[in-house]
């Protein structure tokens, strides 16, 4: 029988007395404790968010806000029975960090006032590209984190994040999102790691870790199969095979769970073969929990739950779209009650929806708010920090290092970089002059900032014209921007090329504007039709490089382009994706040779812009033959990148060549650096499995490490692969390791592989490769003797 409501007072809330707050006891007897004492309406307020201040106005950054927003009760009458999350109290709107410290500890005191248990919420926040809010560190976006090919860095920065976050009091951020890439004209590119799934992975689970070790609950979305929406389009049906999900989208979400334990999971907006994400209860209870053990929570994305109803129309109400979600495993509603509250009751009460349902959700959620630290009697709202600085010297040092990693040379045919003395300079198109232009989406500045302008950006964001200013010196450079990025506008062609024609070298930066839901190129809600530079870019750059003058292209967005006809044209070309507030200098570095150029394409450069999606994890007839006019090779491959110094490869071993069906085999090489600089190389394994039961992919990547080389130094660099890499979903729908002949291919992209090899995996019948199975390359760099 369900309990009446105590007031506030009463022994169970806020004395600290009952075995709930009892911080001797496990968590799990805690829980068990506080969900006996609680009404169905309390226990559903923990299953809740509330956005304070979400508007309806034509301002929003999710997905029907201006439809939804405006539905919700009263603050006052939402947190009555205590509240499960607040949503984005930094990252709605501009707010200082101490303003923002100080109304998130007041709007707590008052969920901590209102419910009889005197219960916080846990306070999220977007941190995809740095905590996403006024004044804190612009990092670079996803992608170039998946082009510095550095776990390490990336690890520290998610710890630089999770600090600024921890320091005003946030709890939880909603990153990393661990989507591999399979249809580049999607929209949220800018927001993924990559378009393989080991290095999403691996990656992903770098920023998990680091994240998680700021005391901050890492979210990892979207689960599962977002990025892989017909023709490119958000939240568009996903048409997938299971094992395509079983061994491309879903085993980076394994890796970061079991690697690096984040702690929630989101879950996707779209539907695969027809069931959405939020009500596919095989995936978020049979993958996610029976078969990975997952213990976490399962927030919804934005609105998710009322997409059911609104977008899927599985449902018929905002009950039915409750049940649907509560019975698949989703344990929260976000950004705010529409579902979970009132409707759930209902669903509840009628005896539509079991109330142990709600209990399984209310005890992950509590169990959590247990491991924080929110059950117990002396947690106090107040910030920690007095005045929080978001953006230290310290995050500044990290965003250009990293922003500095992940500049990747494709070409360089003409000799030009590093520049050097260049003579006159012309720095010409619409990125050039626009430091919002090297911010991801989810920047704040570029996600709430544009909708403010009454506020400065919070942090200083230099141009790339100003970098280049700065490292060239300003008397020997002019500036054009020739066009817009999205428009049509021609008018600035003839002053852009005649200041080409005078110069010794033309500077052309090219690439995206990153907005939300159409108003960018790139971004969350902003796809393509195909992959050419946006609006007259392309006729801007073809007039260049008609000039007569050496062009450098310098592409700065969120996704790959079709770069086809500067190739071979072009005297060099160079590829950032949105590198964050301490972009400019750190391509100043690059193109000046303070740096050498060590990024590496997490994503392949098409030749042409059609002819979408094309990934390098294609099988043999994915790839250019007889049998089709049509070429998908991309003109600059996964793992391409080009370093001003040289290396040569050579000495491949393998410790043996076979190994039994659960078994390791190293394999090492050398690697020298031949020329007169210092230079970095990520020396990239690669392995094919030439017969199999299914179609593998020609080549996929298996292990990686980054290689700092002096002149003339040599390294030694040994992989410990297991069978277990080589596992793939078999005819019968379980994993398994075949045996039989593995190739073995390492070299500095997937294609150009000097070392090639070759083991045997031993056996007369595959071997079922389950959840415990290994899923990384260990790595080992030794001196060269």
């Amino acid at each position: 029988m369900e309990q009446k409501a105590h007031h506030s007072g009463n022994p169970d809330d806020h004395g600290g007395t009952a075995p709930w707050r009892d911080k001797r006891l496990t968590a799990d007897a805690r829980v068990a404790d506080l969900i006996a004492r609680m009404t169905l309406d309390e226990k559903l307020a923990q299953l809740v968010g509330v956005w304070v201040g979400a508007t309806h106005d034509g301002r929003g950054v999710a997905p029907h806000q201006d439809d939804l927003a405006g539905e919700s009760p009263s603050w006052e009458e939402l947190i009555r029975d205590g509240l499960g999350q607040l949503t984005r109290v930094f990252g709605t709107r501009p707010v200082t960090p101490a303003a923002g410290a100080k109304a998130l500890a007041a709007s707590q005191r008052e969920v901590m006032a209102a419910n009889r248990f005197g219960i916080p919420a846990v306070a999220h926040e977007e941190c995809l590209a740095g905590f996403t809010t006024w004044g804190a560190t612009v990092f670079p976006v996803p992608l170039a984190w998946g082009a510095s090919f550095d776990t390490a860095l990336v690890r520290r920065m998610a710890q630089a994040i999770g600090q600024s976050m921890r320091s005003v009091g946030v709890q939880q951020g909603l990153a990393p999102v661990l989507d591999v890439v399979r249809d580049a004209r999607w929209g949220r590119v800018e927001e993924t790691i990559g378009e393989d799934p080991y290095l999403v992975g691996e990656i992903g689970s770098a920023y998990v870790s680091g994240l998680e070790s700021a005391g901050i609950i890492a979210t990892l979305k979207h689960f599962a199969g977002y990025a892989a929406s017909r023709a490119g389009r958000n939240l568009a049906p996903v048409s997938m095979g299971t094992r395509e999900l079983a061994d491309v989208v879903l085993p980076p979400f394994e890796t970061a769970l079991r690697e690096a334990g984040a702690r929630s999971v989101m879950a996707a907006y779209t539907d695969t073969d027809g069931v959405p994400a939020s009500a596919d209860e095989a995936l978020l209870t049979g993958v996610l929990r029976d078969e990975w053990g997952f213990e976490g929570t399962v927030v919804a994305d934005y609105f998710g739950i009322s997409f059911l109803e609104l977008l899927h129309r599985t449902a018929g109400s905002p009950g039915e779209a409750a049940a649907q979600a509560l019975t698949a495993g989703v344990d929260v509603e976000l950004p705010t009650a529409r579902c979970y509250g009132r409707p759930l009751a209902g669903q509840v009460r009628e005896h539509t929806v079991d109330e142990a349902l709600v209990d399984r959700a209310l005890t992950r959620v509590l169990r959590q708010k247990c491991e924080l630290g929110l059950l117990d009697p002396d947690w106090s709202p107040e910030p920690p920090v007095r005045e929080p600085d978001l953006d230290p010297p310290g995050h500044r040092a990290l965003a250009r290092q990293l922003a500095r990693e992940s500049v990747v040379l494709l070409a360089d045919d003409g000799g030009l970089l590093p520049l050097g003395e260049p003579g006159r300079v012309a720095v010409v198109g619409p990125l050039a002059d626009d430091a919002l232009g090297l911010q991801g989406c989810y920047s704040f500045p570029a996600h709430v900032g544009v909708r403010h302008p009454e506020w400065d950006m919070g942090v200083a964001v230099p141009s790339v014209l100003q970098g280049l200013r700065e490292s060239l010196g300003a008397d020997r450079i002019t500036y054009e921007q020739g066009c817009p990025v999205q428009e049509t506008d021609r008018s600035g062609f003839t002053r852009a090329v005649t200041a080409a024609q005078e110069a010794d070298v033309c500077l052309a930066v090219l690439g995206d504007r990153a907005g939300l839901f159409g108003s960018g190129t790139s971004g969350e809600g902003c796809d393509v039709p195909d992959l050419s530079l946006p609006g007259v870019q392309s006729e801007l750059l073809e007039e260049l490089l008609e000039s007569g003058t050496p062009v450098v292209l310098i592409v700065v967005s969120g996704r790959p382009y079709a770069l086809g006809p500067a190739a071979g044209r072009a005297a060099a070309i160079v590829q950032t994706f949105f590198p964050g507030e301490e972009g400019a200098p750190a391509l100043a570095d690059v193109l000046t040779g303070r740096a050498d150029p060590s990024g590496r394409l997490p994503v392949s450069v098409p030749r042409l812009p059609g002819g979408q999606p094309a990934t390098y994890l294609s099988a043999p007839l994915g790839r250019a033959g007889e049998v089709s006019s049509q070429d998908p090779t991309p003109l600059y491959p996964f793992g391409h990148g080009l370093s001003y110094a040289r290396f040569r490869y050579g000495e491949l071993t393998l410790s043996s060549d076979e190994v039994p069906v659960d078994g390791t085999v190293e394999i090492s090489c050398t690697v020298t650096n031949t020329g007169e600089r210092a230079g970095t190389d990520v020396v990239q394994l690669y392995l094919t499995d030439p017969v199999a039961q299914v179609t593998r992919p020609w080549r996929q990547l298996a292990g990686f490490a980054r290689l700092e080389l002096a002149p003339g130094e040599s390294r030694r660099v040994t992989f410990a692969l297991h069978t277990d890499r080589t596992a793939f979903t078999g005819r019968d729908g379980r994993r398994v390791v075949e045996p039989g002949l593995i190739e073995v291919r390492i070299g500095r992209s997937s294609t150009d592989t000097p070392l090639e090899g070759s083991f045997r995996i031993a056996g007369t019948a595959p071997r079922p490769a389950g959840h415990d199975r290994v899923l990384r390359t260990p790595v080992r760099v030794t001196e060269y003797r």
